[in-house]
């Protein structure tokens, strides 16, 4: 390593679960240190630094997974969304960043730094206040029709508006 700090490699899972040697990092702290700390470098890396010490994520396509949502409803309609992360981080969801691909739903976080996925049951939670807007997806909030953008890539598009078949 000649001079440089040591080196650790962690695994993101489908769930936004960090993994280190097959083990289950749950402290926390650290984990949102992880999600705060998170620059990507110029090869496309995930890495945090810490005190010397280069941390490395490696995850499916994202290290940021939404685990759950914190909705504020009045009544049935939707007013406000907060992403949570593991490590109980925490912060609100710009609904004009929401992207579909394949049969993933995505966002901007960080201010717009990193691409986040969410997961099965941050899916769940956000499915009631999907509706169609301009013949494809958006998310009904506060009263208004925010478009879910389709990205295409090597995978086929597959997530359709409600009653869709």
């Amino acid at each position: 390593m000649s001079g440089r700090g040591r080196e650790y490699h962690y695994l993101v899972d489908r769930e936004g679960r960090v993994f280190h040697d097959g083990t289950e990092v749950v402290d926390a702290a650290t984990l949102r240190f992880f999600l705060l700390a998170m620059k990507r470098t110029e090869d496309g890396r995930h890495l945090v630094l810490c005190q010397g010490e280069q941390n490395w994520f490696e995850a499916e396509d994202t290290p940021f997974v939404v685990v759950r949502l914190h909705l504020t409803l009045d009544g049935d309609c939707l007013r406000a969304v907060q992403l949570g992360f593991v490590g109980e981080y925490r912060e609100p969801l710009d609904p004009d960043g929401l992207e579909a691909e394949a049969d993933r739903l995505y966002c901007r976080v960080r201010g717009g730094a990193f691409r986040a996925r969410f997961g099965r049951a941050a899916m769940q939670q956000i499915s009631p206040f999907l509706g169609e807007a301009d013949g494809g997806l958006a998310l009904v909030l506060g009263g208004a029709r925010h478009p879910i953008r389709v990205v295409t890539s090597a995978r086929t598009m597959s997530l359709a508006p409600p009653g869709a078949s």
